[in-house]
């Protein structure tokens, strides 16, 4: 398998002073669907955006398709070349969609990153109009962005990463704030990129989504390192890993896959009611 991403040792501390990375070492593969978990403020937007080379390691290195990432490196005449392969290659998908929107139309937003690769007009057109069929969002091309709700946002944002048909996806938190039917459609779109040999990572917290959208999380701490890098199935039953990864709380109970909260003084508070249960069953 060709690696695609390889972190050796890196770190990075927002000016100087606050760490946000520790330590971190991790090579992720060409196909792989790989989670990064964690609560907030652990690092995860910080390990995304150095995949995506938006920021640089402060120290450590970082390769990508086997070349070297450094901000001299990478921003250098002679690696213009590079910085375009590796800008087709890697899409970003951020959490909060108005950043990644700002054109007047859906269609226009689509189309721009195809006409900053120079691509013919009708490569360009035919491409928009797939994206749009793909993400079914036809209806939306002669909308302004900004009149979208959260979910179509969201498909917009998607649209104008996948129309340039990049190997890597990088979604950061991509979940927030969508209703469920959008959310179940955001899982069967990522598991069809998957089986369509995309590499997929995706920063989150929500742990209902990571076992439909990967098999591998690599869980950060709240001391901005590395916890565990497994399979998603054993992270997500490892209650007391979750548990100490501020994750889940100590009344939350894991059914299976999906996680489950109770209130534990539900027969207490009907009691004080004067509702009292006998002999009340909790099948946990």
């Amino acid at each position: 398998m060709a690696t695609i991403f390889d972190l050796r040792d890196v770190s990075y501390s927002y000016v100087g002073k606050i760490d946000a990375l520790k330590d971190i070492t991790l090579k992720i593969e060409r196909g792989e669907q790989v989670s990064i978990i964690g609560s907030n403020g652990s690092g995860k937007s910080t390990l995304l955006a150095i995949l995506d080379a938006l920021i640089y390691p402060s120290s450590g290195e970082f390769y990508a398709f086997e070349n070297l990432i450094t901000e001299d490196g990478f921003d250098s005449i002679s690696d213009n070349e590079f910085r375009s392969y590796f800008r087709t290659k890697v899409g970003f998908v951020f959490q909060n969609s108005d950043v990644q929107l700002f054109s007047s139309t859906v269609y226009e937003e689509i189309a721009f990153g195809p006409l900053q690769l120079d691509l013919p007009p009708e490569e360009v057109k035919s491409r928009v109009k797939d994206v749009l069929e793909m993400m079914e969002i036809g209806k939306l091309r002669d909308r302004s962005p900004h009149t979208l709700s959260g979910g179509e946002k969201k498909k917009v944002s998607i649209a104008t990463v996948l129309v340039n048909n990049p190997d890597v996806l990088l979604l950061d938190e991509p979940s927030a704030g969508l209703d469920p039917r959008t959310q179940l459609w955001l899982m069967e779109l990522l598991q069809e990129l998957g089986r369509a040999g995309k590499t997929i990572v995706t920063a989150t917290h929500d742990l209902e989504i990571i076992d439909h959208i990967s098999n591998r999380s690599i869980v950060m701490g709240e001391d901005h390192r590395i916890k565990i890098d497994r399979d998603s199935k054993s992270v997500l039953s490892d209650y007391e890993l979750l548990l100490s990864s501020n994750l889940v709380h100590e009344h939350t109970h894991l059914h299976g896959k999906l996680v489950h909260e109770h209130m534990h003084a539900h027969g207490q508070a009907h009691q004080a009611h004067g509702h009292a249960h006998i002999g009340e069953q909790h099948n946990h």
